[in-house]
């Protein structure tokens, strides 16, 4: 299946990396994942739903412990199905309660993490799962990066339906409203775009840093961008730069790539904060 990639690679990059075949997949991971990074985002940063984010990596956590109790071979399944029932109870207990919505997402990223460690604890075998607190972008498998094509699709997809409706929802949902626009179903939706993608990368880029990799792009193009357009595309040019370079940069200094990426995104961040302060 990925014969075709490899070809291209060996043709196009000649270059000592470029030549393993972990490197050769985790390039094609690197070209799938950032974008989605990228593009959501620019909703997060927008919708200052920084904070949720990283509560569902918290509820990711537990739903990995899950499935690996259930005896399940993949437990990232298990986790996708926690993760998103998880993101839906938020949503709907914010949109229903008259608490703020920092203690809501505050308290369950506290239970989420907690319940997780609890459970991985079990039997004193929590080091087995200390690969998802740091992650392993270079030990992909084809099928693994399957999965994420069809991630990427059904991602993009969803994206070009609703993003009109969840701009208008995050710049004011009163107005929303008034347009006959069904601001919980829209939050709903999006809130489980962000679940899935958030957990099936954990494993490969690390819960204790998969958040950074979410905001950091969008939070650059956002201090040197005028619309909305730029804002997106930028925001993905950067993502995907930053997997690129991190990639990369981890082969020849043998660091953890997950954290490495992240670094190359937030040398990005203060590159652009200085470009911000001094035309702004």
């Amino acid at each position: 299946m990925l014969g075709a990639w490899y070809t291209l690679i060996d043709a196009v990059l000649p270059f000592q990396w470029a030549g393993h075949i972990f490197m050769k997949n985790a390039l094609l991971a690197v070209l799938l994942i950032t974008p989605l990074f990228g593009l959501i985002g620019t909703m997060v940063v927008s919708n200052k739903m920084a904070f949720f984010s990283d509560a569902l990596g918290h509820g990711s956590f537990t739903g990995i412990a899950i499935g690996t109790l259930l005896g399940l071979v993949n437990p990232t399944y298990a986790a996708i199905i926690f993760s998103v029932v998880f993101a839906l109870t938020i949503t709907t207990i914010k949109e229903k309660s008259r608490e703020s919505a920092d203690t809501i997402i505050g308290v369950f990223s506290s239970l989420g993490v907690a319940l997780g460690l609890v459970l991985m604890s079990l039997g004193g075998g929590f080091n087995k799962y200390s690969s998802y607190l740091i992650g392993d972008l270079l030990s992909i498998t084809p099928e693994q990066i399957l999965v994420l094509v069809l991630v990427f699709i059904a991602v993009i997809v969803c994206w070009l339906f609703i993003f009109n409706k969840l701009l208008l929802v995050g710049i004011n949902s009163s107005l929303a409203a008034s347009r006959g626009i069904k601001t919980l179903p829209v939050e709903m939706v999006f809130t489980c775009i962000v679940a899935v993608v958030v957990t099936i990368s954990i494993q490969w880029v690390g819960l204790l840093i998969i958040n950074a990799l979410l905001v950091l792009p969008a939070a650059s193009a956002r201090n040197i961008t005028g619309n909305v357009r730029r804002y997106t595309f930028t925001a993905i040019g950067i993502a995907m730069l930053s997997g690129l370079s991190g990639l990369i940069a981890s082969y020849y200094f043998n660091t953890a790539t997950g954290a490495t990426i992240v670094l190359v995104s937030g040398v990005f961040f203060f590159i652009s904060l200085a470009l911000k302060n001094k035309y702004n």
